[in-house]
């Protein structure tokens, strides 16, 4: 996936994205524009306490090298390099030049997947089918379904699933692969698990800051995830990497409690922040994370979710076209 797609897609997590208004002024010189930055991530950021984080001496470590900032390009560079230290791919400034971003929660570790792999003739193959954004075709000799959907900025509807269910109604078990899905809208995520549940279920846990305290927030306010009128009660597997992010990593912490699912693959990338944004005096915005998410037994789900059956892909598996994760997932649902 190209780099620059990627941070433009996950900007799309949620449909709350928005602005807030900082009550403090700063002056528009590199030393006031890093005072209002650290003063927003300071008051408005929601993973200080979780991560550990001290803010304070990360301003003591950055402060004096401002002073040595001879250009935009270079304090941008600087600025970029102090919102790394919060560890987290909601976070991200934006100039008219460069996009800062911290890429290491799935450049530290392996890809576990291969597009080109997913499309040869045992999974994908060249015919098949597309509906609102999702790819899917019937493998394992008729007896599973399998979807890829790799987006969820992708719109889907109710008509789209409901095809795809009958397309796959003699399947005994389906898989849906979401891996390098980097996320997208939370309506979506919150719509494509309701398929997969018998009645409304509490599947997840919101707080917001309440005050400019790091641990100013609000009591936890249940998220509720709707039974679908279309229903798949039959097993399923949802596949994850790394860089299953943000809406994704949702949908996975939905999907880990529906009745019938397994989560197989790698652990999740996280990113559980519902994410704002921000404007410094010299016109530059920073989004980060404000509200944090929990899972339905109110566990952090920040730095990503532990799948049911751990599984790496294989070198060897990979050069006979073959994807150990997805091979796992038949091996288990032909039981």
């Amino acid at each position: 996936m190209n780099k620059l797609k990627f941070i433009i897609l996950i900007t799309c997590c949620s449909s709350l994205f928005s602005c807030i208004d900082e009550p403090k002024e700063y002056a528009n010189t590199y030393q006031g524009n890093f005072d209002a930055l650290w003063n927003i991530m300071d008051t408005r950021y929601c993973y200080f306490d979780y991560k550990k984080i001290d803010w304070d001496s990360v301003y003591t470590v950055y402060q004096p090298k401002v002073t040595k900032t001879s250009n935009d390009e270079d304090f941008f560079e600087l600025m970029g390099n102090m919102l790394n230290e919060l560890k987290d791919g909601h976070v991200n400034l934006y100039s008219n030049f460069d996009i800062s971003r911290y890429w290491k929660w799935y450049t530290d570790y392996p890809s576990n997947f291969s597009s080109s792999l997913i499309k040869k003739d045992r999974y994908l193959g060249d015919n098949y089918r597309i509906a609102g954004g999702m790819k899917y075709q019937i493998i394992d000799n008729g007896k599973i379904g399998y979807i890829y959907y790799g987006d969820f900025s992708n719109t889907f509807t109710n008509d789209n699933v409901k095809f795809i269910f009958e397309y796959f109604k003699n399947c005994k078990a389906l898989i849906i692969d979401v891996r390098d899905n980097g996320g997208g809208y939370l309506s979506y995520a919150d719509m494509l698990a309701g398929y997969f549940f018998t009645k409304n279920t509490i599947t997840n846990y919101i707080c917001h800051k309440t005050g400019d305290g790091h641990s100013d927030f609000s009591q936890p306010k249940a998220i509720t995830t709707n039974a679908s009128g279309i229903q798949w009660q039959r097993p399923v597997a949802v596949l994850t990497n790394r860089m299953s992010f943000s809406a994704t990593n949702a949908f996975v912490s939905k999907m880990k409690i529906a009745p019938k699912a397994i989560i197989i693959g790698d652990k999740t990338g996280g990113g559980g922040g519902m994410p704002l944004s921000s404007e410094i005096p010299i016109g530059w915005m920073v989004r980060f994370s404000t509200s944090p998410m929990f899972d339905s037994g109110m566990k952090q789900i920040e730095w990503g979710i532990d799948p049911d059956v751990k599984v790496d892909m294989d070198i060897t598996d990979e050069s006979n076209g073959y994807d150990t994760i997805i091979e796992k997932a038949i091996s288990i649902l032909d039981e």
